[in-house]
């Protein structure tokens, strides 16, 4: 009997160290892992230290930044402080008493410092213990992860759009084309007429004429900009003093908008190549997207601009950050897409964004948008950094058109309209102007007389102007030099390649008068 006990001691003794051995192994696991482990009750509640913690691996510490010599009591990853949101912490709770468990449930927290995380928890509960919830649980960090996914999904949105772009580039060049000949006409025959004496019904009328043709040709060339078809012309320019250009532009304009503009322009910003009037459309876009935004609210708006180095990217950034509505996350995909606004019909084209979006691209940049619904929304432009200090091209004084008066000008355009009040203006300017509808014709002029200067259409029947211009230039060089070429769209053809090879000057439809007659005239000169 006293053996049979003795036995039953020492197998108990064993049982003990065993287990004894099988724990402290556990602990050693616990310690050396990764990820950090927590054992624990997590009260609800907002109020009060929110539960206890019984044990905490320094892994745990590490993740939340605490220091090495924390008590493990002390380390609540579950605390209410400690939610990032103070909202996520109750259904995370509820859900775990419900279902007894989770796996990988992502929660927004902060560490100990306060910067905020983001981590997935593996997570199982025993049951209620002194109010609250008895929980063992693995917490993994995944900042880094999510920065990768969200800079992966960025990029993604990048090249969607892009695809966008490039997919309604062909069918918008090909419309704005179209429409660029007969606006060209009455912009210009409005622009004639507006010159001569009238009396005061006709004149308010033609008035009226030209400022709507204007209107649809800044629509046309917001168009051909979104597509990428507009001609630039770039130099190195200091971002700032296009910010300020702008604003004190439309100082005017904030008075009775009850809107506050803010800057935080950086000092010593690296000059950037770039087109200063593309530039100046992409802010005054944002800047009225953002004003339309925060008026639509009813209250005081508040808008800040500000500048900075972006050293890694080598790039300077600038943001536009208002306090309205907020863009909500369905529809920030679709912000930049040219049609699409939110606006009433009648208020909005749909097309600032995409313009500033078009524009950004073309100068080797991007734009992107950040924004919670009901706390406003920031938008970022970065623009890259060049060490080529370019200087700007110098224009020559030019002439006067008495100078160059009785100068014969060859005007070959098929759209006879828009030819009689060109030809008319040019006339009145003091010059000699023959008309020939087609490439065809013009050669045969050619042939017949001799010209200062040619203005010539690219796109016309039978013999094209780039056809018209090799001809030129096999049988008079010097004629070549002095031709000027107007055109609805050249991006993405031949004729686009075949204008920079030739260093011809061009302008294109619809255009001023005015412009033609001193491109003619510095031409001559």
């Amino acid at each position: 009997m006293v053996a049979r006990s003795k036995a039953i001691r020492t197998g108990s003794r064993k049982r003990v160290a065993s287990r004894s051995r099988h724990t402290a192994a556990l602990a050693r696991l616990v310690e050396s892992v990764r990820e950090g482990a927590f054992v624990g009750i997590i009260k609800p509640g907002t109020e009060g230290a929110g539960g206890s913690t019984h044990a905490a691996n320094p892994a745990l510490k590490t993740i939340f930044g605490y220091p090495a010599d924390t008590p493990e009591s002390e380390v609540a990853p579950f605390a209410p402080e400690r939610f990032a949101d103070p909202m996520a912490r109750a259904p995370f709770l509820d859900r775990l008493a419900v279902e007894g468990s989770l796996t990988d449930y992502l929660l927004r927290l902060r560490r100990f410092d306060g910067s905020p995380m983001w981590v997935e928890v593996t997570a199982r509960s025993q049951g209620k213990s002194r109010g609250g919830l008895r929980v063992e649980a693995l917490i993994r960090d995944i900042s880094a992860r999510r920065r990768m996914d969200d800079q992966s999904r960025d990029l993604y949105q990048q090249l969607i759009q892009a695809e966008k772009m490039a997919a309604l580039g062909q069918t918008i060049s090909g419309v704005a084309h179209e429409l660029n000949n007969p606006l060209a006409t009455i912009l210009s025959w409005a622009e004639r007429l507006s010159t001569k004496p009238l009396d005061e019904g006709v004149r308010s009328g033609i008035e009226v004429i030209l400022g709507e043709a204007e209107r649809a040709a800044r629509i046309v060339r917001n168009l051909l900009t979104f597509a990428r078809k507009r001609r630039s012309t770039r130099a190195m320019i200091d971002l700032n003093q296009i910010v300020s250009d702008t604003l004190a532009r439309r100082t005017y304009d904030q008075v009775p908008t009850r809107i506050t503009i803010n800057t935080a322009l950086a000092s010593g910003l690296p000059p950037v190549l770039a087109d200063a009037h593309q530039l100046t459309q992409v802010l005054l876009n944002l800047l009225t997207n953002a004003e339309q935004a925060m008026l639509s609210m009813g209250d005081n708006g508040n808008l800040v601009v500000r500048t900075w180095v972006d050293v890694e990217r080598d790039a300077v950034s600038l943001e536009v950050t208002d306090n309205g509505p907020g863009i909500p996350s369905e529809i920030q995909s679709k912000i930049f897409d040219p049609f699409f606004t939110t606006k009433e019909v009648g208020h909005g084209t749909g097309l600032g964004l995409a313009v500033a979006y078009a524009i950004v691209q073309e100068h080797g940049g991007r734009i992107r948008v950040s924004s919670t619904p009901g706390h406003g929304a920031t938008f970022v432009v970065e623009l890259p950094v060049s060490g080529d200090e370019r200087s700007v091209p110098k224009v020559s004084a030019g002439v006067s058109m008495e100078a160059v008066q009785g100068a014969r000008v060859l005007l070959v355009e098929d759209e006879r309209s828009l030819a009689a009040v060109v030809a008319e203006s040019l006339v009145a300017s003091g010059l000699v102007v023959d008309h020939a509808a087609d490439g065809e014709e013009a050669l045969s002029r050619l042939r017949q007389n001799s010209y200062d200067v040619v203005v010539c259409d690219l796109k016309m029947p039978r013999v094209d102007g780039m056809t018209l211009y090799r001809a030129i230039a096999a049988t008079t060089p010097a004629l070549a030099r002095r031709v000027i070429f107007v055109t609805g769209d050249v991006a993405g053809t031949d004729a686009e390649r075949f204008l920079e090879d030739s260093g011809c000057r061009w302008l294109a439809k619809p255009f001023r008068l005015g412009d033609l007659l001193r491109a003619v005239r510095e031409t001559l000169g």
